[in-house]
Parts: structure tokens; sequence; C-alpha cells
């Protein structure tokens, strides 16, 4: 056999394996509310060859390609447990499995691994947390579309309404059809059907009520069955605890915005603060993309090397508040067409760093450039640091927290020579260091940090909204601390 065949044969295996785990995997989300991950990326409602790439990913940030040969005794192993409702990450069962000296076998192991999600230690499934959003735009679509991914459980979060002012024409309709076909995002991946009688869009099944209303202060929840849910507001029109207090009308427990809070509306980026947030808080805001994307990194450097200032220039990609041609607009530059032009414009994400970050007692200033596309941005964070270093050991740092860190969820890590901003469209991740254009001479570090500013962003506020629920589960292994 010419080694030609032998990789082709190689790659048969590995895709009939791929195939074998597909419908665990979703037996385990479906039946015990499980989420099966790969270093930190979800492999549920994946396909074969998805999951092959989310194994290969991974030399990205461990230094060798993962093989399903070596991750799949352990999804087996993992349906013989009485699991309860956790997310348990095989890539880091394998590698783990592979430090291990004591002489176990991958069923013991494993066992031992996720001891937390069995037995007297682990969860009782709950029921479903009800869910409204509040305004239906580009970061709204994203998150129904999340929200719809994780209900397939049947428990956890389940979105209920979304509230938008009537416009004319056939409304449900397009609203829908902007669900389901995104120009950058792409199809909605499932079935959307609209029931106009009822004023209701189904979505995998999910029934979700479309009220129409322009004040948040007159709509009455309970009239439409939901009770004590969480109400995100995607629109920005309201930012302080004042304006958003609107929302807490009958059925609504507790208020999320997506955008900066002001005043004393507390700024939680996932992963950083999120355990500061109060029982019984009611509003809270996840800031915006750039500090979610700039706020991990920086802890991860302050943790290790000490940061004594620092300035972040965002360059972003345009979005809606601008015009698509020159025409008036409230703020300077902004009016020119986005499209056509770079605009240099402000940025509040250095200022916001401060309520995520209060111990950090370095100066962090910034500035952003506009530019013309329409999804993922880049943030060069530029740090003077506690003592000097080494480019190949700030490197190593943020693979291995990007990797085994409680931030492995924030931090995402590339070594691709030719990475460009539309490769990182749809990442999961608040941002991903760019090895590559890293730069470090003595006390002076500048890391360059992609982010896809809407979907990275909207997984954020999904964890958010998961925590403050009561339905952010476990994981397993347990991050290193």
């Amino acid at each position: 056999m010419t080694v030609n065949e032998d990789l082709f044969t190689d790659w048969k295996n590995r895709e009939e394996i791929a195939e074998s785990m597909i419908p665990i995997i979703g037996r385990l989300q479906r039946e015990r509310d499980v989420t099966v991950l790969l270093h930190s990326r979800s492999l549920v409602n994946r396909s074969v060859v998805s999951i092959l790439k989310t194994h290969r990913f991974a030399r990205q940030i461990a230094g060798e390609e993962l093989s399903v040969t070596e991750t799949f005794p352990f999804l087996q192993a993992l349906t013989t447990l009485d699991l309860g409702p956790s997310q348990i990450d095989i890539g880091m069962l394998a590698a783990t499995y592979k430090a291990d000296d004591h002489g176990l076998s991958v069923e013991e192991f494993t066992a031992q691994a996720v001891a937390g999600a069995v037995g007297a230690e682990k969860r009782e499934r709950r029921d479903s947390r009800d869910v409204v959003l509040y305004g239906f735009g580009r970061i709204g679509r994203l998150l129904a579309r999340l929200l719809i991914e994780k209900a397939g459980s049947g428990n956890g979060l389940r979105l209920r309404a979304i509230v938008v002012r009537r416009s004319a024409g056939e409304d449900l309709v397009k609203r829908a059809s902007l669900l389901r076909r995104d120009s950058i995002h792409g199809q909605f991946h499932g079935t959307i059907t609209v029931d106009e009688a009822t004023s209701t869009i189904i979505a995998n099944g999910n029934a979700i009520k479309v009220i129409y209303s322009d004040d948040p202060t007159t709509v009455d929840y309970t009239e439409y069955g939901i009770n004590d849910a969480i109400l995100v507001d995607n629109t920005g029109k309201w930012r302080d605890r004042e304006g958003l207090s609107k929302h807490l009308r009958p059925g609504i427990a507790k208020v999320v915005l997506t955008a900066p809070g002001k005043g004393d509306v507390p700024n939680i980026v996932h992963g950083v603060n999120h355990d500061t947030i109060k029982p019984d808080e009611q509003i809270i805001s996840c800031a915006s993309c750039t500090t979610n994307a700039i706020v991990p990194p920086l802890k991860a450097m302050e943790d290790e090397f000490g940061v004594l200032r620092g300035h972040v220039e965002t360059v972003h990609s345009f979005t809606n508040d601008q015009n698509l041609l020159d025409n008036y607009h409230g703020a300077d530059r902004r009016g020119r067409s986005a499209p056509l032009n770079m605009v240099i414009t402000e940025t509040g994400a250095a200022s916001a760093v401060s309520k995520a970050l209060p111990d950090l007692k370095a100066k962090i200033t910034g500035s952003s450039i506009r530019v013309p596309v329409p999804d993922v941005s880049i943030a060069i964070l530029n740090l003077q640091l506690a003592r000097e270093t080494t480019r190949e050991e700030v490197l190593e740092h943020l693979r291995e927290v990007s990797l085994t860190s409680p931030l492995k969820r924030q931090i995402d890590f590339t070594t691709a020579p030719d990475a460009v901003s539309s490769d990182f469209i749809g990442s999961r991740h608040a941002s991903i260091v760019d090895a590559g254009a890293t730069k470090v001479e003595g006390d002076n570090a500048i890391l360059y940090l992609w982010y896809d500013n809407e979907f990275g962003y909207s997984c954020q506020v999904v964890r958010v909204v998961q925590h403050v629920s009561g339905v952010e589960y476990p994981t397993f292994p347990a991050p290193a601390v």
C-alpha cells in the first residue's frame, strides 16, 4: 500500500469514528443536558468534517493534532456514567490522561475527572428559564440563534418572546426572514415557520411570541405565560438604571443590557468578573464588544507580568449607527459613508476596563478607527509590563491560558501565518490572540487581538445570561486556576 493510500485509509477510519460520535453527543445533550466540548469548542450539532477539523485545530494551541481515536474512548466512557447537567471537555480529558502517571484505565480516569458531575455531587436538571429579547437587530438575531441552539435539551434557557416596534408591511414575515438568512453569518441551522394569526415565529420547535410595543412600561409579560424571565435589551436606548428599570414589568425578574452601562450599572465581562454579580442584582450590563475583547487578555497579562500602563487601538468594522452614504449624523465623522471610508472615532472600552478590573491600577487609554468591513475587528493592545520578558514567554503564557485556564472560553489563540479578519467570523471567543503578529521587547508587549464583534460578543452575553439564570453548568475537567 502506498503512502497516499495509507493517508486516505486513515482519513476514512477517522470519518467513521466521527460519525459514531455524533449520536452519542446528541443523546448526552438531549437526555442528560451534557454538552460535549473539545478544547472549549462545542461538538453538539456538528458535522463529521467539522468534528475532524475541530480536532485538527487543537494543534494550534496544544502543539500537535488531536485524533478522534484519542478522544472517542473518553466519549464512550461518559455514556457509562450517571451524569448530571454539565459541560465535559473530551480534549482536556485526553490531554490530562496522557500526562497522568497513575496507571488508571480510561474508564477509571474519566469517572475520577468528572466526579463532580455524578452521584451526590451532580446538579439536578431544572426547568427552563424564560428569556425575552427587547429589540431584534444584529445582536438580537444572533442571540436568538444562540438561545434556540441551546434549547436542544429542553432545559436551560428558553427564548419566549421578542419585543419590537411594528413596521409597515409584512413585519413578522420579514423579521423571520432576517433570522433565517444572514449575509455575514449564513443560514439559520434548522427550520423557521411563521404563524401570523398568533404573531409567533416557530424556530426548531421553539414558539417565540413577537410582541409589538413602543414603550416597555406598557407590556405585561404574564399575559403571554412568561414568568421570572431575563430580558435582554439589545436596543441600547436605555443605559442607566432608571431607564433600564422600565423593563421590570410583571413577568420580568432581571434585565441584561448589550451595551456599556452608565452610572452604577455593573459592567460584566464573563470569565473576568461575572462572579461579582450579586444574587439580588436586577440590572446588569455586558459592556461592549471591545471591552470583552481586551479585558480577558489584559487580565491574563496582569496576572503573569503585571501591567503599568497601556493603550488600545481598535480597528473596528462599521456598524448600523453609521451612514451608508454621506448624510447628517449627530456624531463627528460618522456621517461619512461607512463602506467607503476609514473613520476615526472614539471608544469607551479603555475607560470601561476599570469597572471590569477594579484591581488593575494601570492607566489604559484608547481610540478607534471604523473600517469598511462588515464584521470582525482587531484590538491592538500596547502594554508596558512590570517586568521584562520575551516574546516566547508571552506567547507560551497566552497559549496556556487559552487551553487550560478559567479564561479558555474567552481567549483563543492562532498561529496561522495567513490569518485575516474573515477567518474569525463566527468565533465564539471574546478575542483571539494572533501569535504571528505579537511583538515583545523588554517590558513592552504589543498584542493583536481579533474578535467577532457580533457573534463572539453575543456568546459572551449568553454566558452572562446563563450565569444569572442559574443554568451555567460546571465544566469538567475543572480548568487550572
